[in-house]
């Protein structure tokens, strides 16, 4: 249990990780701030049951209950993710690229990306969202998705396994897999 006086300073940090991840299942702005700030509202009200382990996590869990909830409650409309124009949000995801698939991958625009990633299942985009963008373990988004940890596993390897189907189609359409081939003398 702790003090409600911390929520302030426990809390807040995590204002832009959320808003971002709101705006990838919402897929507008809009949405997104209702979404974090019911989210704060909620995890404020709740502060002195939490236990005060891994804060992140739990105000993810919360935020993630509360589209789901908000998706009952209205007529389900298309989900998109945002991978935005945020720089932050596209360095967080593209950092790091130096094998001939990451030189791919950067070849391609985000328009690329995104449709691969809003045509995912929404149970696998959100376990690739949460894996692979904002970095929890299998075990936190188990707890944020309220699913057995296999599922967690699952949901990724399946997702992962559709992004990587539907970015090899898109680079061999744009010719990037064939530029590619050619210049590290592979195929796939």
């Amino acid at each position: 249990m702790v003090d409600r006086s911390h929520f302030e300073d426990d809390a807040l940090p995590f204002m832009r990780p959320l808003f971002g991840h709101a705006v990838k299942l919402s897929g507008n702005v809009q949405d997104a701030e209702d979404l974090v700030s019911e989210t704060y509202l909620n995890a404020y009200r709740a502060y002195e049951q939490f236990d005060g382990e891994n804060v992140k996590a739990w105000l993810f869990k919360i935020l993630n209950n509360n589209w789901k909830n908000a998706l009952r409650t209205r007529s389900r409309r298309p989900v998109k993710a945002f991978i935005g124009d945020d720089d932050d949000l596209e360095e967080h995801y593209f950092m790091n690229r130096t094998t001939p698939e990451d030189i791919a991958l950067d070849k391609m625009t985000n328009t690329m990306v995104k449709a691969a990633i809003d045509d995912l299942p929404d149970a696998y985009r959100e376990a690739v969202l949460l894996a692979d963008v904002e970095g929890f373990s299998y075990n936190e988004i188990a707890e944020i998705a309220d699913v057995p940890i296999g599922t967690v596993m699952s949901r990724l390897h399946r997702g992962r396994k559709a992004l990587q189907k539907a970015l090899y189609e898109y680079a061999a359409q744009s010719g990037v897999i064939a530029n590619l081939e050619h210049t590290t003398g592979g195929t796939r």
